[in-house]
């Protein structure tokens, strides 16, 4: 493999952030909001005879990102809807109502039917009743709930292409710069299922308009919650671009991507929660130092050298180093301290054998990244069923997987991290990252003399047009939408030596689902992590720099 003059993008975002990241805003809001729960969890009794007003209260706590303050409440509140549910569907609800109650039970874990919808369906001719097309609150509720489909529902399918039809149309037609259009059009771009949370919240709390005797409370609430949040990350984030300053990558190793900024964006990502700090300070430094193994093996060393890299890795000691050449040496001491520098903050929780997973994980990465290059130095085109199973460890999301448990605490267990490989919940992940990323970046890839990706060994292996890939891509797209989704309603288990099970918590799950969503926000139009796209420059000062304005 030759070594590439690969320039980096737009690091730019960093000294960004950096620079008004010392402007902070500063509010003393704690006692207001604990006030403000006080009064959420007083409104959450309140609505407990109501189921709809319930859920709509619910609801508004999640998507204005506050829910995970009341996640016992809530998880409560769903249970005991979930175990009256045929009364509630016995009532004569709403499509905007239907759709609300079925997502949001589904986002819970429950096996709702979407036998539901049938009551909407014309008796006649089979097809959607031709008045919803008038309701356009519920046909956007709708179309949110039917990103939640597994597979076999194919009413969901038919859900899917009604809704999305017609609101498209309202659009052109009716709905003009409205509230409810803003949503709309935000919508169709961006589903809220597929969303990254913290930027679903962000935005919701723009929109949100509700007219109720409650709405004042969530909205500031939800302010103050962002803003004190806000404050939260801007001081990791400016911990973490201290460290990777310390590295000083950016001229030791200068053909490599410069991307903390977007690497802690990634993180958050997968979890915004304050308590999860430790996990999410690990994680952006793995994934800022794997984009870096990444370059070394795709556009800078020689094979002699990754071989030699390879073997380090495998042997993850710093006696290993020695042998390396002094470009491989800086990022192989900064891989083995950042491991052991969590391993000992862990060490001391009893939890020190979670940084054993992920260096498993991490060595399984690089021993998938020296076949890639092998191949690429060949001028090798696997097939498809050889390509796949390589492809889906470089992804790096069964390691990224594994990365993210590490630090979150009691809630995982050895079983938790022996699951991660044999998960279809986390290979649907997997499959979503490799194909979103191959269709987006093969071309700007293959200019550069990078191995094969998904769409050149369909297209050599079944001699079709790259046209007939995508459409054919497409299709195991949702499905592994399907699957994921799937594995988050079922009650999963991971086998012990004993032939118990441990049931997978969905706080664990979530972090399988969040890691989805941050493909399908990042490459959903182009690869936006390598050239660090506009849209990157547009979240990345809403999330850590903007602090939300009140008016109060």
């Amino acid at each position: 493999m030759s070594r590439l003059d690969w320039r980096r993008g737009a690091v730019g975002l960093l000294r960004l952030v950096l620079c008004v990241g010392d402007i902070e805003v500063i509010y003393d809001s704690k006692q207001e909001v604990e006030k403000l729960e006080a009064k959420v969890i007083e409104l959450l009794k309140a609505t407990k005879n109501d189921p709809l007003e319930q859920v709509n209260l619910i609801n508004a706590l999640q998507r204005l990102g506050v829910g995970y303050r009341f996640t016992i409440e809530i998880e409560e509140a769903l249970k005991e809807i979930h175990d009256s549910t045929p009364d509630f569907i016995n009532n004569d609800h709403d499509l905007y109502a239907t759709a609300l109650y079925f997502r949001l039970l589904r986002q819970q874990g429950y096996k709702i039917s979407c036998d539901v919808f049938y009551k909407f369906k014309d008796n006649d001719n089979g097809d959607f009743k031709s008045d919803l097309r008038d309701d356009v609150k519920g046909m956007l509720s709708l179309y949110e709930a039917c990103h939640l489909k597994v597979h076999g529902e194919d009413i969901l399918e038919e859900a899917l292409n009604f809704t999305t039809t017609h609101l498209k149309s309202a659009l052109m037609t009716n709905l003009g710069s409205s509230n409810l259009g803003n949503q709309v059009q935000y919508a169709l771009e961006q589903p809220l299922h597929k969303g990254m949370p913290r930027l679903e919240a962000r935005n919701y709390i723009s929109l949100y308009q509700e007219e109720c005797k409650w709405s004042n409370v969530l909205k500031k609430l939800a302010v103050l919650d962002f803003n004190l949040v806000q404050s939260f990350h801007k001081k990791e984030l400016s911990d973490v671009s201290k460290w990777w300053k310390d590295l000083d990558f950016a001229s030791k190793l200068p053909f490599a991507r410069d991307r903390l900024v977007e690497c802690y964006f990634w993180t958050v990502g997968a979890y915004f929660e304050p308590s999860y700090s430790l996990a999410r300070m690990f994680m952006t430094k793995v994934i800022a130092l794997t984009s870096t193994i990444d370059d070394i093996y795709d556009v800078y060393g020689t094979l002699a050298e990754l071989e030699l890299f390879t073997d380090a890795i495998k042997k993850w000691d710093a006696s290993a180093m020695t042998k390396l050449p002094e470009y491989m040496k800086v990022c192989y001491k900064a891989l083995l301290d950042v491991y052991e520098e969590t391993e000992e903050v862990l060490r001391k929780e009893g939890r020190s054998y979670h940084v054993y997973y992920a260096k498993q994980a991490m060595k399984e990465v690089v021993r998938a990244y020296f076949v890639e290059a092998k191949w690429c130095n060949e001028g090798y085109v696997p097939k498809m069923e050889e390509y796949m199973p390589v492809a889906l460890v470089t992804s790096a999301y069964y390691m990224l997987t594994a990365t993210s448990f590490v630090g979150m605490g009691k809630i995982v267990s050895k079983e938790a991290f022996d699951w991660v490989n044999n998960s279809k919940l986390v290979k649907a992940s997997c499959i979503i990252c490799r194909i979103m990323d191959d269709l987006v970046s093969h071309e700007s890839e293959q200019k550069r003399g990078h191995v094969a990706s998904a769409l050149e060994c369909y297209m050599k292996q079944y001699g079709v047009s790259e046209q007939a890939v995508h459409d054919e891509f497409d299709k195991m797209l949702d499905s592994a939408w399907k699957d994921l989704n799937e594995g988050c309603l079922s009650t999963i288990t991971a086998t012990t030596t004993n032939n118990s099970g441990t049931v997978i918590p969905m706080a664990l799950r979530i972090r399988v689902v969040n890691l989805a969503r941050m493909i399908y926000v990042i490459y959903k139009h182009e690869d936006a992590y390598t050239h660090s796209s506009r849209k990157l420059k547009e979240c990345i000062p809403v999330l850590f720099i903007k602090p939300l304005l009140h008016h109060w």
